[in-house]
């Protein structure tokens, strides 16, 4: 008995050894090499780094905190990656504007790789991404985008969204999904050349897909396996976006194909239409980036980018109007002066309604929509205010620190619309305003962006006033964090002006 004992203890010693030893060693062979003036961080813990410090549920404002200690420009290691945050408006504009071409990169996750092969214009980079950028911009200025002529598009969608309130005859509803809808409803009408019921159940579960995926891609779950791609195989929310995703692509398949039957090039009616005729033109072309995959993922990022900011947006807006009924009041009364009651809202209209103009900037600013920016990357050695940054390192240059910075915004914990506003009223520009980043990666959409949420948001509070539903405890601006800062899922009441 003691022998065998003394073997069993011998045998699991020995393998106790062994892992450790191994560990030990694919520890030190992993471990990232010492850079010369890289900037400061948290020392971190082999082979997890700093994940056991960071709150991934609110990663943003874990990133804020450490910021106190370690300032603007700081060093993490998430598993094996290394990540350089960048704090404040002064730094971030500075990296990606003023040092553009060094930040221009996009840090490729685990899940991008797997999702994505480089392709679309969102989270592209190189070449493939130089072109479908600059042909999406040009195409889409073709179409409206940044013109008078979008009004039309935009304007037709509020009628039905005002509409579908007034059905509601004062009751409570959700304005998730019909906000989603009416904005999706615009991208879709110049990216695939039709609008969509907002009872199409396609249409629905396509948004609602969207909305988990946005979710899920920031959650904890996703966020390890995209720090140890090898965890993989294990169940999860990983695996659950991954099919996600998969999802959304059959649906924009279906369509596609559908488009290309009916493709006709004397007449182009859309983003699609013009992609499939310069598809076409370039196929002979063997190293062309016009091919299937790039279309369905540049209709992909058009519809999510399209969608989910000014949606999100729009229900901060409505939300914070019913928070602050002072503020909604003095927002109907500029409405009733300047435009009425009997015709719609034009862009014309926002020169002239200053205060309106500084509520939906500041809502986007307090709202703080993508607090993390979409991931960044250097393309080559940078030398970057007294530090070196190696090429190929993950940057997030964060957008929570950019609108709440303190020395940039008065007040900036709290809803304040006379952040926009000189003392006479009149609407100013802020340059730390920055809700659709800086530099060559701004979001390419931005033009159409102000136009719907001036018209949307016009346009509604002209006819209803937002209150919450009878009996309803205070409405929680808590964020719902993911991709993007939501509101909590909440119910309120239009009542009709």
């Amino acid at each position: 008995m003691a022998l065998s004992g003394l073997l069993a203890f011998d045998i699991t010693t020995t393998m106790l050894l062994c892992v450790l030893f191994i560990t030990i060693l694919l520890y030190f062979r992993t471990k990232p090499k010492t850079v010369p003036n890289y900037p400061p961080g948290p020392t971190g813990l082999p082979y997890i780094g700093n994940l056991h410090q960071l709150n991934l549920n609110k990663l943003h404002l874990s990133l804020m905190e450490l910021s106190e200690k370690y300032g603007s420009i700081f060093s993490l290691q998430l598993g094996q990656q290394k990540t350089v945050v960048l704090m404040g408006y002064e730094v971030v504009k500075d990296a990606l504007v003023n040092h553009a071409d060094e930040f221009v990169g996009r840090h490729q996750s685990a899940l991008t790789k797997i999702a994505r092969k480089n392709n679309g214009v969102i989270m592209a980079e190189g070449e493939s991404w130089k072109q479908m950028r600059r042909f999406t911009i040009s195409t889409l200025r073709d179409f409206g985008m940044g013109k008078k002529s979008i009004e039309e598009k935009i304007l037709e969608e509020a009628s039905h969204l005002r509409d579908l309130i007034e059905s509601f005859k004062g009751q409570p509803y959700d304005p998730t999904i019909a906000m989603n809808s009416t904005v999706a409803n615009v991208i879709c009408a110049i990216v695939l050349g039709k609008r969509f019921n907002y009872g199409d159940e396609t249409f629905v579960t396509l948004i609602k897909l969207v909305n988990e995926n946005l979710q899920l891609t920031a959650s904890p779950l996703v966020q390890l396996f995209n720090s140890f791609p090898f965890l993989g195989y294990l169940p999860g929310s990983h695996q659950k976006l991954l099919t996600n995703i998969k999802k959304v692509q059959h649906f924009l398949k279906t369509f596609l194909e559908e488009k290309w039957r009916e493709l006709n090039e004397n007449d182009i009616r859309c983003f699609t239409d013009v992609f499939m005729v310069k598809q076409q033109e370039e196929s002979g072309n063997p190293n062309t980036h016009f091919h299937e995959n790039n279309l369905l993922m540049t209709t992909n990022d058009l519809f999510i980018a399209g969608m989910e900011t000014t949606s999100t947006t729009l229900r901060w807006g409505l939300l914070l109007m019913v928070k602050n009924p002072d503020i909604q009041k003095k927002v109907h009364e500029e409405i009733d002066q300047v435009i009425g009651t009997e015709r719609y809202p034009s862009l014309e209209d926002r020169k002239h309604m200053p205060y309106t103009d500084a509520v939906i900037h500041e809502t986007q600013r307090f709202g703080n929509i993508i607090p993390l920016n979409l991931p960044h990357s250097t393309t080559v050695d940078t030398n970057f205010r007294g530090y070196f940054i190696p090429k190929g390192t993950h940057i997030i240059p964060s957008l929570t620190s950019v609108l709440y910075d303190k020395t940039q915004w008065e007040k900036p914990n709290e809803f304040n619309p006379m952040h926009f506003l000189d003392a006479e009223g009149k609407f100013v520009k802020r340059d730390a305003f920055m809700p659709f980043s800086a530099g060559r990666r701004i979001c390419a959409g931005e033009s159409l962006a102000k136009a719907e949420l001036f018209l949307f948001f016009t346009a509604l509070l002209q006819k209803f006033r937002f209150h919450a539903p009878p009996g309803a405890t205070a409405l929680d601006l808590t964020a719902v964090v993911g991709i993007t800062l939501a509101p909590k899922p909440h119910k309120l009441c239009a009542a009709l002006r």
